[in-house]
């Protein structure tokens, strides 16, 4: 992630100066963090094509397996990406375009491909190209948090500060607890507050109490008692670090697969209520609430003395 001593708001139009406004850049894709951004897994919902190696695909290997898909986004998508980490933001954006040709209704591409656009560009703090992008995904997305993010940039390049620091403390508040943004974006919020004298203290901390829990905790917590499970976690430091060397394809089905972990646990711990908690919210998280609500119908039917707190908690998570 990129930042910079330098303010947003107070920055020149180079690139440098710029550098504060990028808090998101690839971070948005990590699965750890954000799954609940529909993180873009390809029109199959499958992995480049790219030969097992010992490391991560080269730039030659990806560029490959992109030229060799006609109809399959994701691999442009994993090339993309490579492009952009490397700071190669021209042949990042044109790899996105290359990818929405294929799968034009995707808006963390459209958001990927602006952030691209406002990367690469010398002088244009927010290129038109990049703008047009950022509306696109939200017409696609309205939560996408990277488009939301750049729409309160717009703000604020505006002199709307007020405005751009209530967009931000509202994306803020839409995070998950522990997302990959999170430390920046309090940061830009901080920043701008104080060099525009808008004190910004009481609304973070207002904004911070309303999150969403994190997808999956370390622990389990305290409402099953004994029955909680201490094996009940989160991803490590280690799964958050292998996340980010993963391509964007390969990123939600890790994530998957610590939740169909945690399911399959609950085969054996059904007294574990917190257990089941995080299952539900993971579920959600993950955009799949018919398989939340079968969650809390089990968790229920294996623990009905905890019925009522079980079904207030999945009614705060959204599950109906």
């Amino acid at each position: 992630m990129e930042t910079a001593e330098q303010t947003p708001a107070g920055g020149s139009q180079n690139g440098s100066g710029r550098a504060g406004w990028f808090l998101l850049g690839g971070a948005l894709l990590l699965a750890a963090g954000s799954i609940g951004y529909n993180v873009y897994e390809g029109s199959g919902g499958g992995s480049s094509d790219v030969a097992a190696t010992d490391g991560p695909a080269t730039i030659e290997q990806l560029r490959a397996a992109a030229e060799a898909s006609s109809d399959d986004a994701g691999p442009w998508s994993d090339l993309a990406f490579a492009y952009f980490q490397q700071g190669e933001f021209g042949e990042a954006a044109a790899a996105y375009r290359r990818a929405l040709a294929i799968t034009p209704d995707e808006a963390v591409l459209w958001s990927a491909l602006g952030e691209s656009l406002v990367m690469g560009s010398a002088r244009d703090p927010l290129p038109p190209e990049a703008l047009q992008a950022f509306e696109k995904a939200l017409a696609l997305d309205p939560t996408d948090p990277r488009s939301r993010y750049f729409m309160a940039v717009k703000l604020d390049l505006a002199k709307d500060h007020e405005g751009a620091i209530a967009a931000w403390l509202d994306l803020l508040g839409d995070s998950p607890q522990g997302a990959p943004w999170e430390a920046d974006l309090v940061r830009t919020i901080e920043q701008v507050g104080k060099i525009n004298s808008i004190d910004v203290t009481a609304r973070l901390a207002k904004a911070q109490s309303a999150r969403t829990p994190a997808l999956l905790a370390p622990g389990s917590g305290s409402v099953a008692g004994a029955a909680a499970s201490p094996d009940v976690r989160g991803p490590s430091a280690a799964d958050v670090a292998a996340a980010r060397t993963m391509k964007p394809s390969e990123q939600r089905t890790m994530a998957e697969g610590m939740v169909a972990q945690l399911e399959a646990r609950l085969v054996n711990e059904p007294k574990n209520v917190d257990g089941w908690v995080m299952l539900i919210r993971s579920r959600m998280t993950l955009g799949e609430p018919a398989k939340a609500k079968a969650a809390l119908d089990a968790a229920v039917k294996a623990n009905p003395g905890a019925a009522a707190d079980l079904r207030t908690q999945a009614e705060a998570l959204g599950v109906q």
